[in-house]
């Protein structure tokens, strides 16, 4: 999808051209007539939220969004609208769209074209008839005369890199191991201009990384660990950023084994963490930020091959930490363990980490948010509570209460792997907490990473959850 900007007075005679607004807009512009304009005002008075005309060489569409009482929640409803108006859209063999705000609103109109172009993706590699497949819409002109290149420039960076996200996401672990996916963020690092080094297994075995090395023991493929930078010269911060990614390729939980039907056969979604670290380093790169960030993704899979470790087996992690094993589908903890322990490298002043590691998150607030916790000042996660809700990638914030550790004391190890029933998400961040010494963020993004209904602009499958929220927070340290 390629974003343009037209400063003209009007639009070209041939042009499709979107009008958006909401119910107390006024919709009269050059494009309709009198009597069209009459028949819109009919259409929203029933409540109607898309209308239809066909000027016979153009089509006319009239996309209405609720206002609601925050403004986050306006704009979700201008992208869900946005949305809606795709399948017309393709269905028509449009190729280019012209969007207009007729109240002259570039934030609601930026909104509009983000989830017009979040639900154009598609996902069609493996299909042998993937040209018919193909939408046809390639590109969305905004045409209120105000809006600036740069605002598009950065909406073209921040989709751009979901679309790369969610690709990762979506790719079968027959093609996306370990080292198809740290071969991919070698290729984004390449196109956006950050840079990438990958670390084998020898390299991976001369750090003792012991979680690391424990996942990938029943694998096949070697395991890789990624070290992703964005370090321009005008950078605004002199300790850098740090996000950290579960890059769990394909996860069977080892000899914990899954049951296959609704958890295992969607395991390829487990590396979602890593490649949402990856999508933002590619925004944020893209785009230019001047802030220094660093992206860490550990990466294997989980499989119960013979020499696999087992439950009852002691690890020694990156840092020294003892853990015993007690189940093997908590393997994301153990490898994000290593990275946020190799973090300590680079003196950050901010580490978040993002994983699709619990059942707890998915089943305590489903796909509408991400469960978050942290030892941060409030004010830190109360800013990316902020852009949370600017995207409407919503953070639910857990408590992080020290008594929560103690559910990970071992009776022969440091630590054990699992807490027991109780605050699963939240005893699964406790154990990833042990592992750092500088202001720290947890989110799991198990719930909303990977869909397997369509919603809204997210679609179906991978949604790329984390990158807009990601880019914003950053955006806004900028």
């Amino acid at each position: 999808m390629k974003f343009h900007v037209d400063k003209s007075a009007i639009a070209p005679t041939d042009a499709n051209i979107v009008l958006t607004g909401n119910r107390e807009s006024n919709f009269a512009t050059p494009y309709l007539s009198d009597k069209e304009l009459e028949y819109v005002n009919e259409c929203i008075s029933r409540k109607d939220s898309l209308i239809q005309i066909n000027q016979y060489h153009r089509w006319i569409f009239v996309a209405v969004a609720e206002e609601k009482s925050t403004a986050h929640q306006t704009l979700e409803e201008y992208r869900k609208v946005a949305a809606k108006l795709i399948g017309t859209i393709n269905n028509q063999k449009i190729e280019k769209i012209y969007l207009y705000n007729v109240d002259q609103d570039r934030t609601n109109l930026l909104a509009f074209a983000e989830g017009m172009a979040l639900n154009n993706y598609q996902f069609l590699k493996y299909y042998s008839d993937s040209e018919k497949k193909k939408n046809s819409l390639s590109a969305i002109v905004l045409g209120n005369g105000e809006m600036e290149e740069t605002e598009t420039q950065l909406l073209q960076s921040l989709t751009d890199a979901v679309y790369h996200t969610r690709d990762m996401v979506n790719e079968p672990v027959s093609f996306m191991n370990a080292e198809q996916l740290a071969s991919t963020f070698e290729k984004m690092g390449k196109e956006a201009g950050f840079t990438v080094e990958v670390f084998n297994k020898k390299k991976i075995e001369s750090l003792k990384m012991g979680g690391l090395l424990a996942v990938n023991k029943g694998s096949i493929d070697p395991p890789t660990f990624t070290v992703m930078e964005w370090k321009p010269e005008a950078a605004r911060n002199t300790q850098p950023l740090v996000l950290v990614g579960k890059g769990v390729v394909y996860d069977t939980g080892g000899l914990s084994l899954k049951p296959t039907h609704d958890s295992m056969d969607y395991m390829k979604c487990d590396m979602s963490g890593g490649a949402t670290v990856a999508g933002t380093m590619y925004a944020i790169a893209r785009a230019g930020l001047p802030v220094h960030v660093v992206g860490l993704v550990p990466a294997t899979d989980n499989r119960p091959d013979g020499n696999a470790y087992a439950p009852g087996d002691v690890i020694r992690m990156y840092d020294g930490t003892t853990v015993e094993v007690l189940n093997t589908d908590a393997e994301g903890r153990l490898i994000l363990a290593d990275a946020l322990g190799y973090a300590k490298h680079y003196n950050p002043s901010l580490v978040i980490d993002l994983a699709t590691l619990t059942g707890s998150a998915a089943m305590a607030i489903g796909h509408y948010g991400i469960v978050g916790m942290g030892n941060v000042q409030p004010s830190i996660m109360e800013v990316l509570k902020k852009s949370g809700d600017q995207v409407y990638e919503r953070i639910a914030e857990f408590p992080f209460w020290d008594e929560f550790s103690d559910l990970l004391k071992s009776d022969i190890a440091d630590l054990k792997n699992i807490g027991g029933r109780i605050a699963g998400s939240i005893t699964a961040g406790k154990f990833l907490e042990h592992f750092t010494d500088y202001p720290y963020i947890h989110l799991d993004i198990a719930g909303p990473a990977f869909l397997k209904t369509e919603d809204s602009y997210r679609g179906k499958g991978g949604t790329g959850t984390g990158v807009r929220l990601l880019f914003d927070f950053i955006k806004n340290m900028a």
